[in-house]
């Protein structure tokens, strides 16, 4: 029966490896082989190049500062997200007033209504959200800034083309897309968790404050780590690339302000034909990823609580 058992779950792992495999795995050797190229990505013909590459992207002063802004979104990003997920989260579930003969933790009144209104920028597409903002920021006809001068400031920015503001609208964006998600996940992990908890913590006279900390994180943990690596994934790939080519003049500008290295790898292969020395840059996305992946489940390991 044993041994039956074992075939039976091989056979039932081969397919799915093998297409994770095909479609996964390969394509990461094929572009660490293609960034040892000339390869143009147009022509069958190309020739082994060493290192050529790698010594050109160490001196590329573009490719530092697209490094430089995936770090930010990587490390900025998933804090402020996953902080205002939390707090919002909170609120909703323990927020509210202790009612007459109710419960001593409840959430607040509407909470359902306040996810739903929370979660949905989740079903707008990243592209309709870029554009909405890339209208708002607008320093003629934006909202932005026709509330300030409705309020009296003189000041006017250029919210997109400044290139100190640029990439911080732009990371606001990420943000706003994404909180909602992680509120209604942090919800339903906060529903979970026993109510008696909230209560023995109150009667010991642990303030709503204390009880966030010493009972809703430390159970919540698992939860909170596997969101920031998957925020700080989506920053460093497909919601960067997106908010930052529709919103910013370039795009990546202006002066290279906005540029993210998923951007820099589009530009190279898409536009100027390097397809060789954008699987280079590829590759450093990828050493990138795995390392804030890594740093982020060796910062928040901890021991499991069960409840």
């Amino acid at each position: 029966m044993q041994h039956g058992k074992y075939r039976f779950v091989v056979g039932f792992l081969t397919a799915p490896l093998a297409l994770y495999a095909i479609f996964v795995v390969w394509p990461f050797i094929q572009s660490i082989f293609y960034s040892f190229t000339n390869w143009s990505g147009l022509s069958p013909e190309f020739s082994m190049v060493g290192i050529d590459n790698y010594t050109r992207l160490v001196e590329d002063d573009v490719f530092w500062k697209s490094l430089w802004h995936s770090v930010l979104f990587a490390l900025l990003v998933p804090v402020v997200t996953i902080g205002l997920a939390l707090f919002l989260a909170f609120m909703v579930n323990v927020g509210g007033r202790k009612r007459r003969g109710g419960p001593a933790i409840t959430g607040v009144r509407g909470s359902s209504f306040y996810k739903i209104v929370y979660f949905f920028p989740q079903v707008l597409s990243i592209v309709i959200i870029a554009l909405l903002f890339q209208f708002i920021y607008n320093p003629r006809s934006g909202v932005i800034n026709a509330l300030l001068a409705g309020i009296g400031v003189d000041a006017q920015p250029e919210w997109l083309g400044d290139p100190n503001l640029a990439l911080w609208c732009v990371m606001a964006v990420v943000v706003w897309a994404t909180v909602g998600f992680f509120v209604v996940l942090f919800s339903a992990g906060m529903a979970s968790i026993p109510a008696e908890l909230y209560e023995a913590a109150l009667l010991d006279g642990a303030s709503r404050v204390t009880t966030f900390f010493k009972v809703t994180l430390p159970l919540l943990w698992d939860t909170v780590q596997s969101g920031w690596v998957y925020i700080g994934i989506l920053a460093l790939g497909a919601e960067s690339f997106a908010v930052v080519h529709i919103m910013t003049v370039g795009p990546g500008g202006p002066d290279y302000s906005t540029t993210v290295m998923v951007l820099y790898v589009y530009q190279k292969a898409f536009r100027d034909g390097q397809a060789a020395y954008a699987t280079t840059i590829g590759v450093a996305l990828l050493a990138v990823t795995l390392a804030f992946a890594a740093l982020v489940m060796r910062l928040g390991r901890r021991e499991r609580l069960e409840y």
